[in-house]
Order: C-alpha cells, then structure tokens, then sequence
C-alpha cells in the first residue's frame, strides 16, 4: 500500500513542475489560461518521471542473517541464502478534464525466497523454499482546486490486493497536498496521507516534497515519506545519477503455515541508501540500475484479520547488499522536446 500512496504522492509533486513562475506567489489560476490535467500528464509523461506507463524490474539481495521471535520467544540465527524479486506495473490515466483526473493502476510482484532455518535446542536446519505472488489494482481520482490562494491536489484512490489463489483485501487512500512554492529553481509541497486498512503500519502521515536547482548542476529531490536524492543529469541530458535512499516494502500472503486454513501476511519495510543510474534508449525506453544497501528493521507475519502490531512471527534482517535493474516503456516521452 505504500508504494501505491508513493506513485500518487509523486505524480502530484511533479505536476507542480507545470506551474512553476519566476516568482513564489501562486494566485489563483483563471480557467481559460490553464488546462491542468494536460501539463500535469505531460510533466508525469517526462522521461525520467518517478511514474512511469509500464515498468518492469528485477533485484537481487545478498545472503543475509537474521534473528527471529515467536511470541516471546527468541529462535536461533538462521540465514536467507536467496531473496529474488520481480516487479511488474501498468500507470494509465485515461480520463482527463481541466478540474480532475481518473487513473488507473495495476501490477504484479514476485518474491523468491531460499531459507535455512536453524532448529531451537538442535543443530538440524531446514531448507525452506517457496515462491510468493502478490497483485493489485488502484482507481485514483484526482481533483485540482485551490485553499489559502494556493493550488492544491486531492486524490482518493481505491485498491484491490491479493494473491494467485484468492484476492485478499479492499484498502483505500486520501491524500491532500498544497503548492507552497514553485518558481524557476524551487518547487515545495506540504499535505498529508490518510491509509484506510486495518492492517495499516501508520494509518495517518504528513507529506512533503521540496526539489531545488543548483547552479552547479545538482538537484536536491525530496519526497517524504518516499526519498531524499541529490541528482545530476550527465550524458548530454541522455542519463541521471542519483545519490541519496529511498523506502520500498516486501509484502505478500501466506497460507497453511500452521495446517489450517489460517491466511497470513508478511510485510516487510525496506531502507534503501545507495546510488541510481537511469538512461534514455531512443525515444521510450529507459534503463535504470539501482545498487546499495538494504536495511530492514522487521519484517512480520500476521494473521489477515489481524495488524502488522500484532505478528505471530517476527525477524530482524542483517544489513544487505542489494543491486536492482528496470526498463520501462513511455509512450508519451517528451525525449528530444524542448519543454
């Protein structure tokens, strides 16, 4: 659900790129001056925009150890010798007006995972081996008005998750974020995010984007909760680096853990440093590689009914290393257009 909110947290910031003017003041907009739907499509639409029409990535994670708990009980070490993951996603908007936009989401994730799990009071372990399938769909709604004199962005967004065998739970966003400032060098953005499930980690959290162009080239990119990155374009505008971290989450459901028919969840929130490299490839295509550090601070398996506070298993990863590439596909890329 996280990287859902993400998604629609980081279309928004980027449309304010749309209305960025030589001075701070944002007035209010009149309507024959300005059709936002479609500037916001064609920021969104840039090439090395966080939300992208198709993308696909592959990451790998080192081998790694962790310590684990059930109830009050502390295990033996064991060791994750292979953790895999495939991602797959679809971003459409495919109704567009001068006052609100209706899009559309939907992806698939694939976790491989290899664990050798150490016996309490022996020295047997068990190799345990499965691979776990996690999709989902989003409707957004997104409304553009204004409060205070500053232009403002309102989306509520449903979601249907689940697995290959059953579909699992209905979720639902809000997410409200004002423009407070947008000029030639600066753009920054306030508001906050409301997450409708029971299983929800933090059902409520304040946003908060701020993007700045230093003369020397550098950009300071920030999305909170999404990411910090100092960025700079190299290759004649053909390629970006990114220094800096991002948040990512492990999550899917498990079945028959116990011989029951008990349905269970594991989620897992991902602390991402490192660095990214992203290339354009012609006029659609873009390459991304990612490498680094992933630091985990639990991961939890719960019952579905239950909340991630309340884990009937719960592990603490080692720090990792990790490296991550990606192609997407845009076919509305402003590549080679002078904006």
């Amino acid at each position: 659900m996280i990287s859902r909110t993400i998604a629609t947290l980081s279309m928004l910031v980027l449309s304010v790129d749309c209305l960025s003017q030589s001075t701070d003041s944002i007035p209010k907009v009149k309507k024959d001056t300005l059709n936002l739907p479609k500037r916001l499509v064609a920021v969104v639409a840039d090439n090395f925009a966080v939300t992208r029409p198709l993308n696909f990535e592959f990451s790998n994670t080192a081998p790694y150890s962790y310590t684990s708990e059930q109830g009050n009980d502390k295990l033996p070490d064991s060791k994750v010798r292979k953790f895999q993951q495939i991602k797959m996603s679809a971003n459409f908007n495919f109704i567009k007006r001068k006052s609100w936009l209706l899009g559309a989401t939907a992806g698939y994730k694939g976790t491989s995972v290899e664990t050798e799990i150490v016996h309490p009071g022996t020295i047997e372990n068990t190799i345990f081996k499965d691979d776990f399938h996690y999709l989902f769909s989003a409707v957004s709604f997104t409304y553009f008005s204004t409060l205070f004199k500053k232009r403002t962005f309102y989306s509520s967004t449903i979601m249907v998750d689940g697995s290959d065998k059953y579909v699992e739970r209905v979720k639902g966003i809000f997410l409200a974020t004002m423009l407070l400032k947008a000029n030639q060098k600066t753009r920054m953005t306030v508001g906050f995010m409301v997450n409708i499930d029971p299983a929800a980690q933090i059902p409520a959290i304040p946003t908060f984007s701020y993007e700045h162009k230093f003369d020397n080239g550098l950009i300071a990119d920030i999305v909170l909760p999404r990411s910090m990155y100092l960025r700079k374009f190299v290759f004649k505008r053909n390629g970006r680096l990114s220094v800096g971290m991002e948040l990512d989450q492990t999550n899917f459901y498990m079945y028959n853990l116990d011989g029951t028919r008990q349905k269970y969840e594991y989620r897992q929130l991902d602390i991402n440093p490192g660095m990214v490299y992203e290339h354009a490839i012609g006029k659609y295509l873009m390459l991304t590689a990612k490498s680094g550090m992933k630091l985990s601070p639990n991961g939890r398996i719960f019952k579905k009914e239950s909340s991630f506070g309340d884990p009937v298993y719960e592990i603490k990863p080692d720090p990792s290393f990790y490296f991550n590439v990606g192609v997407s596909f845009n076919p509305f890329s402003f590549f080679g257009k002078k904006r």
